[in-house]
């Protein structure tokens, strides 16, 4: 660039850099309307239809615990009967009776002597 352009260029440019304030660059305001509104009565709509509907279910329980959660008992196929058992008699065989198989010991006697 030539200089004379470039000192109309920088003139211009200071011009509209001293047009800008501190207004032109603060931040928009927070968004204003119903839509906080409407997300808190939804929010608590909800939770008190889950309220009532707990509350519900409790009550249905506690009015009918014959429901279809407790089957009725069954009753048996037929009653019981104690049949006894005859006793078994199995006869027992006598022990035998050892033989005798050398000379009875009646008394120690010390080791070495005959």
């Amino acid at each position: 660039m030539t200089r004379p352009v470039e000192e109309r260029l920088r003139a211009a440019l200071a011009a509209r850099a001293a047009l800008v304030t501190y207004r032109d660059l603060r931040g928009d305001a927070p968004p204003q309307g119903r839509d906080w509104g409407t997300h808190r009565v939804r929010a608590v709509a909800f939770a008190v239809l889950g309220a009532v509907a707990a509350v519900a279910a409790a009550c249905l329980l506690a009015l009918f615990p014959d429901g279809p959660a407790a089957p009725a008992p069954v009753l048996p196929a037929r009653s019981p009967v104690i049949t006894p058992v005859p006793p078994v008699h199995t006869p027992v065989p006598p022990l035998p009776t050892p033989a005798p198989s050398g000379p009875a010991v009646t008394e120690p006697r010390p080791v070495g002597s005959p």
